[in-house]
């Protein structure tokens, strides 16, 4: 049974508040536009999982501190920032079921609402001299782009093969939960070794957690992502390219003309959809990211047992595991 969110704050609710708390005053402005659209975020939080990772992370290593508050608010503004700045790319009206940032306000206040949240991160960082935090996170972020590049570059093709698939994604969405639980236990221990035994534990986490997010499109639950968006987008995911790698030569290029020429017709999305459902792409994904969720067990595991590594264990099931 996966555990709620609320169950798996249990050992680390008090400093989540206070987490909360500061993430919010590290958002006052004075400038009146900035304030009414930072509200309107703050309404519409989402799962605040990557700060949990960083808190709990934190925990399994020594006691949680001002450090580690630093760290996770400076993850979530980052997070935030980037999600704004992707529903500008992507052209999205809406952003957890409500109308996103550039859809009420226009791409150009998007963007530099985006770009306040990421130097206001910056600068609490520097301001109160956390420089292993700054290094953890900057490394992250260039790794975010560089995926982010190679996935557009690949797109134009089509040509993605499962190594590179890997290769963008675990530095487009693994990076930032590694670099979460790097800082996390960065922020209560000085032994390297742990250090590094978190970021990787976070890594396998991150590329478990897009797997699923691309079974997400392909599946019949309502997740609060349209069905078929990622080929709509010319994404290459790991359901498709099984899927390509398995069919014949004629199969291949009908699949790949429609995702190229024809991805904006549903008729189109719901044949390519169909076709990876019949190729046993989901039932590969899904053997996928289990394989990389045992592998994060695996790590987790080399910790002492505690409330804290089985909320960490809870928090990655209930990521891979999620309906939505």
């Amino acid at each position: 049974m996966v555990k709620s969110l609320d169950t798996i704050k249990q050992p680390i609710e008090k400093e989540f508040k206070v987490f909360e708390q500061q993430f919010k005053n590290a958002l006052h402005s004075h400038v009146p536009l900035l304030e009414k659209i930072n509200a309107y975020i703050f309404q519409r939080k989402g799962k605040q999982m990557r700060p949990m990772f960083v808190l709990l992370c934190a925990k399994i290593c020594g006691e949680i501190n001002q450090a580690t508050h630093y760290a996770a608010t400076f993850v979530e503004m980052l997070h935030t920032a980037t999600l704004i700045h992707d529903d500008v790319v992507d052209d999205a009206d809406e952003r957890r079921g409500a109308a996103s940032i550039n859809a009420l306000w226009k791409n150009k206040i998007a963007v530099a609402v985006g770009d306040y949240w990421i130097s206001q991160s910056l600068l609490i960082a520097l301001q109160n001299q956390q420089f292993q935090l700054l290094e953890i996170i900057s490394t992250a972020v260039k790794e975010l782009i560089e995926g982010e590049l190679l996935q557009l570059e690949k797109a134009r093709k089509l040509d993605i093969k499962e190594d590179i698939y890997f290769e963008i994604i675990r530095q487009k969405t693994a990076s930032l939960i590694a670099a979460a639980c790097a800082a996390g236990a960065a922020s209560t221990s000085s032994n390297e070794e742990d250090i590094e035994k978190m970021k990787l534990f976070g890594e396998k986490i991150g590329i478990a957690f897009q797997i699923k997010d691309d079974l997400f499109d392909f599946g019949t639950d309502d997740v609060g992502k349209p069905l078929g968006i990622d080929i709509k987008e010319k994404k290459m995911t790991l359901p498709l390219i099984f899927a390509l790698n398995q069919a014949s030569r004629s199969d291949k290029k009908r699949i790949i003309n429609i995702v190229k020429k024809h991805s904006e017709k549903p008729d189109k999305v719901k044949e390519v959809i169909e076709f990876v459902r019949a190729s046993g792409g989901l039932e590969y994904a899904e053997k996928a990211m289990l394989e990389y969720r045992s592998v994060a067990f695996e790590i987790l595991h080399t910790f002492p047992p505690s409330p804290t590594r089985e909320s960490l264990e809870d928090l990655v099931t209930y990521a891979t595991d999620r309906k939505k």
